[in-house]
């Protein structure tokens, strides 16, 4: 009688893949290199764009990102493990060893900068990313324990993506660019702040001193400090502009994207609930790539155009 040979099932190999994907947070990831991207078009002098710089700085960038995520992940695995939505992530679950997401994370972030450096004519983009990673892994990632303020603090390597574009492409950093890095900053506190109002009781359970889980006023704070931030949004997306980034097509254009959300985030101060929250966090995100895609076409499409 013949004997029936087992099936080997290769969905172990199949889940590490999906693992270390995951530890990336790809999603996060492609948000950053769309800013990067934007960074070097609108910084590239028309005579002397080059594609394989625009190349290199995503594939360097976009490692040190992703070796900045893993990071993240070690640094929070027993706040994950805690937390409903993280819990199934692949270091609390155990499917990965922290000393694999350590090396992992090191070996990705170090060797983004490196790649910048080797592969850029100045060093610029490199310092630029190296500073990201840096204050992204070692000290925004330690404040989310410690501060309400972790989500201003945090802005400040989440703004920085289009430097470390704008920096590879012009190989220094110019008034103009700080335009890019102040739309960034000032959007990702409405940003976050519905996020965390979204997850705010996962958030307690993982010890996260994000804004909603100590606000003991029904969520008034967190909802002002959401449309507030917003508000002084409206008045920064005009800064490109203002230091001849953009003009006045993008400004145009952009005004009605930041008046729009910051209807949402007005909506949600007022009633604080899930549903309003996250027409605020819809919003963000169609502001960010309306935001984006006007600076491409105005600052950037008619200098090719009209060559």
């Amino acid at each position: 009688m013949a004997t029936v040979e087992p099936i080997t099932e290769t969905v172990v190999p199949k889940l590490r893949v999906a693992d270390y994907v995951e530890l990336t947070k790809p999603r996060i990831a492609t948000m950053a290199l769309v800013t990067v991207a934007v960074g070097f078009l609108l910084g590239a002098p028309t005579a002397e764009f080059r594609a394989d710089l625009l190349v290199h700085t995503l594939i360097g960038a976009g490692m040190v990102a992703a070796g900045g995520s893993a990071l993240n992940h070690w640094l929070e695995r027993r706040a994950d493990a805690r937390m409903h939505r993280t819990a199934n992530r692949p270091l609390p679950a155990g499917r990965v060893t922290p000393a694999e997401v350590v090396a992992f994370g090191v070996a990705l972030g170090v060797g983004g900068v490196a790649y910048l450096a080797l592969m850029l004519p100045s060093p610029a983009a490199a310092i630029a990313a190296a500073l990201t990673g840096v204050l992204y892994v070692a000290v925004y990632t330690p404040l989310k324990r410690m501060t309400t303020w972790n989500t201003v603090i945090g802005a400040v390597p989440g703004a920085l993506p289009p430097v470390i574009g704008w920096c590879a492409a012009r190989g220094d950093v110019t008034p103009q660019v700080w335009s890019l890095f102040a739309i960034l900053f000032v959007w990702q506190l409405p940003h976050f702040y519905s996020i965390a109002w979204l997850y705010r009781h996962d958030y307690a359970r993982g010890g996260m001193k994000m804004l909603p889980v100590l606000d003991h006023s029904d969520g008034r704070l967190t909802g002002w400090a959401t449309a507030l931030t917003c508000g002084v949004l409206l008045f920064v997306t005009a800064a490109p502009t203002a230091v001849g980034a953009a003009g006045w097509v993008y400004l145009v254009g952009a005004i009605p994207f930041a008046v729009w959300f910051l209807a949402r985030c007005v909506r949600f101060a007022m009633v604080r609930n899930d549903r309003t929250a996250r027409t605020v966090l819809r919003g963000s995100l169609v502001y960010l790539l309306g935001v984006m895609a006007l600076l491409v076409a105005d600052g950037v499409l008619p200098r090719y155009l009209g060559n």
